[in-house]
């Protein structure tokens, strides 16, 4: 049973900026799929809200579950999420150029979206076992590299998954660095960085497939194709023009529902909104984001141990990386590599995995107190 003293501290303005978040989400996908041509097309705004329901009623049943509970079992569900990356590739439904999906009939899932959770939680184990105060040196490194990350980014990649590649290999480095890194470590990586740079992307352009070899030729020049690679950017930024200061109006835009803006309902979706509202209601629609990432922060820094502190700062990078990669892939910043924006784009997948991540947080900070109860 849970007891009823921790909700004293729920952070009800936390959750419901989470919420608020969502359903402009849904109402924007209701936005960028009008005129409705089908069913299938009909039923996107109501699948996302079928979603939102039971990612909120697993928002809850998590919190009844003590985030210490998490830690413990953290290794036995990264090994699970591990298998679930291994059989994606050899059972794994195909869509759209990758493997991503499990399909079990009655549904089908991503699992790499719930292995970052997994990963989170063994990495905050990992290091909260570690002599607190001590830098990690170059062993310490290559050790928790080649245990933790290493497999899973090629497994990923192998999908293939580039985005969810790199937001692993951030959430790494940024907890990583806030356990501490030797300065001398530092600075060797990024002189061997600055050498190797030119090499390894050789190295790395031979392996990526031909439409990740087309988003960074658009992102460096979009106008070397505006009609093949360079589109996507093209239009995204025609529609986050064309919102102004004060946007259209809700329904209004024109990008999504004339089809000319692929991606609309997922990747995209923040330039529909931007089309539709406008600058100043993208400048609130930050306001929302940057609520829940602080909150994240001081959950952390207000933390009982350093278990639930790494366990909400990984979930803050996540949010965090994905908010800012999806925002700038829109505006033309980096390359296009297939990031949604979490609680707003069409999937029901990501939406339910940023609901339990979200729901670590709450955990932690319902919590902090209940050792002097």
């Amino acid at each position: 049973m849970i007891d009823r003293r921790i909700f004293k501290d729920f952070d009800w303005g936390f959750l419901s900026a989470a919420v608020m978040l969502s359903l402009i989400g849904m109402m924007t996908i209701y936005s960028a799929t009008r005129p409705l041509l089908d069913a299938e097309q009909q039923s996107f705004y109501l699948k996302q809200l079928n979603w939102i329901i039971l990612s909120l009623v697993c928002f809850f049943l998590m919190l009844s579950i003590d985030y210490r509970w998490l830690v413990r079992f953290a290794y036995p569900l990264f090994i699970s999420g591990f298998i679930l990356l291994v059989l994606v590739l050899f059972a794994g439904r195909k869509g759209l150029g990758a493997q991503r999906w499990i399909d079990l009939g009655f549904l089908s899932f991503q699992p790499s979206e719930f292995f970052k959770i997994f990963f989170i939680a063994a990495l905050a184990r990992y290091l909260s076992g570690l002599e607190q105060g001590v830098k990690l040196g170059i062993n310490q490194l290559s050790k928790t590299a080649a245990g933790f990350l290493v497999i899973p980014v090629i497994l990923v990649l192998k999908q293939p998954d580039l985005g969810t590649a790199l937001i692993l290999l951030f959430i790494f480095t940024a907890m990583l660095l806030t356990a501490g890194i030797e300065k001398k470590i530092l600075v060797t990586a990024v002189l061997i960085g600055l050498i190797a740079a030119p090499l390894a992307g050789k190295f790395l352009w031979g392996g990526l497939k031909d439409y990740q070899k087309n988003r960074i030729i658009a992102f460096i020049d979009p106008q070397a194709d505006p009609q093949g690679i360079g589109y996507h950017i093209t239009q995204s930024k025609v529609s986050i023009g064309a919102g102004g200061f004060l946007g259209k109006g809700y329904t209004k835009g024109t990008q999504g529902p004339y089809r000319f803006l692929p991606e609309k309902h997922t990747d995209f979706i923040f330039s529909i909104f931007a089309e539709e509202w406008g600058f100043l209601g993208s400048v609130v629609l930050f306001l929302f984001y940057i609520y829940i990432i602080w909150r994240g922060f001081d959950t952390a820094r207000s933390s009982r141990d350093i278990e639930g502190a790494y366990l909400s700062l990984g979930v803050t990078f996540m949010f965090s990386f994905y908010f800012l990669i999806n925002v700038g892939m829109t505006l033309g910043l980096v390359p296009v590599v297939g990031i949604p924006l979490p609680l707003m784009s069409y999937g029901g997948t990501a939406l339910l995995s940023n609901f339990l991540a979200l729901s670590v947080i709450e955990n932690v900070r319902m919590r902090r107190f209940a050792s002097y109860w």
